[in-house]
C-alpha cells in the first residue's frame, strides 16, 4: 500500500494525466511511497472513493480540470466523509483561480495553486513528518525548468500500448488572448532541447508512436521546431513511415520557409496541426488582445492545405465579446475557403482567472454556472441563437468533421458553408429532436432528404456522391434510399484504415 496517491479523473481512457506524471517524477525520497490511480468520469465517484479507500493512502492528491470537477468534488466528499483521516491535496487549473467560493476548496484539507510539480512533494514531506503547513492554500513561487526531473518514464507499459502519449517541449506563451488561461503567463520557457529528445527516443525505444505536443506555441522558436520535427523524420524509414503519428500546435502566422520545408518532408498520414485561428474579425481580435496576421494566416493554411500532406485541425470560437451571428458567418466562409481538414467549432467557456471576466457587464456575458462554463448569451447571441449554434457545433462535427460524407460535402456546403449548414443543422433538430447518437445508416436517410428538400439539390447529383460516402463508411447492403441507383465498385469502399481513426482525436 502506498501512503500517497496521485489521482484524477480523465475524460476518456485513451487519455491520461501528464501534470500527474510530472507529480510523480519528482516526489524525490518519495518516489517509492507514492503511486497513480487514474479514472475515467464516466465510473461512479462512489465505486472510485471505495478503490482508492481500500488502498489506506495517508494522503490523496487530485488534479483538478473543467472536465471532472463536478465529478471529483463527488469524490472528496464521499472520501472525507467515509474517512475523514485520510488528507486530501487538490490542484490544477479549475482550483488555482477564484477559488474562494469553490465547494472542493472548502472539503479539501490543502490547495497548491498553480505549478504543482515541486510544491507537492514539499508538502508531503512535511505532513509525513508530523508537521502542520502554516496555510492550507499553497501558492508555489516559481522554478527554473531544468530544476524538474521529466515525466516521461513515468508512462507505464500499459499506456505506451493503449493510451495518448503527451509530450512538451515548452511552457507557457507569450500572447495574451483573454479567454485562455495562458495568457496570464509572461513568456515561453522551453526545456533543455538535447535531453528532451533523449526522453523522445527512450520513448521512440519503448514503442511510442503517436505524440501529442501539448506546447501552446510550438513553432514560436523555429529552429527548436525544425530540430524536434528533424528527429522524427529521420525514423521514418519508407517500411515504418505509416507508424509515426505527431501531433502540434502552431502560430498560424508564423511559417518562415525553413520550417515549410521541413513540413514538406513529412508522409501523409503523420503530422496533424491544430491551428487556433478563433476569429477573422479584426475589431473582436482587438478587443480580446489576440495579435494575428490574417492574411499571413490565410496564406499559410492555403501553402498546407495544397503543399503538405498535414491534417490541419483549425479552431472558430462562438460567443467572443462584439462578435455577432453575421461576423461569424464571415469568419466561418473565410475559414472554410482556406480548406483545412477540419473546423472545430467550440463554444466560449469562462476559465476561471481569464481576463474575459472584463467584458461581463459591457457586453451582458451570461455563462452556465455549471461546468464546463459555456456562454449562454451575450449582448449580440441571445439564447436562442446560441443554442442553434451549439448544435451546428455538434452536427457539424459528426457530419463534416468525421470524414464520411466528403464526396457530399461540397455539393451540401456549396459557395455559402455556414448558412447551408446551419438550415440543415436547424431542420435536423426539427426532425429529430436529438444531437447525439445519430445510427449511420438514418443520418444517410436524413441527409438525402435534407439536402433534396431543404437545400433544393438535384436528387441525380445528391445520390451518387451519398452512395461513394455509404460505400467508403463501411456499411453493407444497399440503401433504402438510393433503390434506383446502381451500386459501384470502387477500391475506396473499404472501412477508414486505423490511422485515418486517429485523425479524429
Amino acid at each position: 500500500m502506498s501512503e500517497i496517491i496521485l489521482s484524477s479523473l480523465n475524460a476518456r481512457y485513451i487519455h491520461c494525466s501528464l501534470g500527474l506524471r510530472y507529480l510523480l517524477a519528482n516526489m524525490g525520497d518519495l518516489r517509492s511511497h507514492t503511486s497513480l490511480s487514474e479514472y475515467n468520469i464516466s465510473s461512479r465517484p462512489i465505486d472510485i472513493a471505495e478503490d482508492l479507500i481500500e488502498q489506506q493512502p495517508k494522503i490523496i492528491g487530485f488534479g483538478v480540470y473543467i472536465w471532472n470537477i463536478e465529478h471529483t468534488t463527488q469524490v472528496v466528499k464521499l472520501i472525507k466523509t467515509i474517512a475523514p483521516e485520510i488528507t486530501i491535496v487538490i490542484g490544477g487549473p479549475e482550483v488555482s483561480y477564484e477559488y474562494e467560493q469553490q465547494e472542493i476548496v472548502g472539503i479539501a484539507d490543502y490547495l497548491i495553486t498553480g505549478t504543482a510539480d515541486l510544491a507537492f512533494a514539499e508538502l508531503c514531506q512535511t505532513l509525513l513528518a508530523g508537521k502542520t503547513p502554516l496555510q492550507n492554500i499553497i501558492t508555489p513561487l516559481p522554478f527554473d525548468l531544468d530544476q524538474l526531473q521529466l515525466p516521461y518514464g513515468e508512462y507505464t507499459e500499459e499506456d505506451v500500448a493503449n493510451r495518448i502519449v503527451y509530450v512538451e517541449a515548452s511552457r507557457g506563451c507569450p500572447f495574451k488572448c483573454e479567454f485562455c488561461l495562458s495568457s496570464l503567463d509572461k513568456t515561453v520557457w522551453p526545456f533543455d532541447l538535447e535531453l528532451f529528445l533523449q526522453h523522445m527516443q527512450n520513448l521512440y525505444e519503448r514503442g511510442v508512436r503517436h505524440y501529442k505536443f501539448v506546447d501552446r506555441t510550438f513553432n514560436m522558436k523555429v529552429s527548436s521546431s525544425i530540430r524536434i520535427m528533424e528527429f522524427f523524420l529521420d525514423k521514418m524509414r519508407p517500411e515504418n513511415a505509416e507508424d509515426l503519428f505527431l501531433h502540434f500546435e502552431l502560430i498560424p502566422d508564423n511559417l518562415p520557409e525553413k520550417l515549410k520545408a521541413t513540413i514538406a518532408r513529412f508522409p501523409p498520414h503523420s503530422l496533424q496541426f491544430e491551428i487556433g485561428i478563433q476569429s477573422l474579425n479584426p475589431e473582436v481580435q482587438a478587443l480580446i488582445s489576440r495579435k494575428q496576421n490574417t492574411q499571413k494566416t490565410r496564406d499559410n493554411l492555403r501553402w498546407l492545405s495544397q503543399h503538405s500532406s498535414a491534417h490541419i485541425h483549425a479552431d472558430l470560437i462562438i460567443g467572443l465579446p462584439g462578435e455577432d451571428l453575421d461576423s461569424f458567418a464571415r469568419g466561418f466562409n473565410q475559414l472554410y475557403a482556406m480548406a483545412p481538414d477540419e473546423i472545430q467549432v467550440g463554444i466560449l467557456k469562462r476559465l476561471k482567472g481569464t481576463p474575459i471576466i472584463r467584458y461581463t457587464d459591457e457586453y451582458d456575458m451570461r455563462y452556465n454556472p455549471l461546468p464546463p462554463f459555456n456562454i449562454l448569451s451575450n449582448n449580440l447571441l441571445d439564447f436562442a441563437t446560441m443554442q442553434r449554434l451549439n448544435r451546428f457545433a455538434r452536427y457539424w462535427d459528426i457530419i463534416i468533421n468525421n470524414g464520411r460524407f466528403n464526396s457530399s460535402r461540397e455539393l451540401l456546403l456549396a459557395e455559402q458553408p455556414f448558412e447551408n449548414f446551419l438550415l440543415l443543422s436547424d431542420w435536423l433538430y426539427a426532425t429529430t429532436d436529438q444531437t447525439h447518437r445519430f445510427a449511420l445508416d438514418r443520418l444517410f436517410v436524413l441527409l438525402h432528404q435534407a439536402m433534396i428538400e431543404v437545400l433544393g439539390r438535384d436528387a441525380q447529383q445528391v445520390e451518387p456522391s451519398l452512395l461513394l460516402d455509404f460505400q467508403r463508411s463501411g456499411l453493407k447492403g444497399q440503401p433504402k434510399f438510393l433503390s434506383n441507383v446502381t451500386l459501384i465498385d470502387s477500391p475506396a469502399s473499404a472501412a477508414p484504415t486505423q490511422r485515418q481513426k486517429r485523425h479524429l482525436h
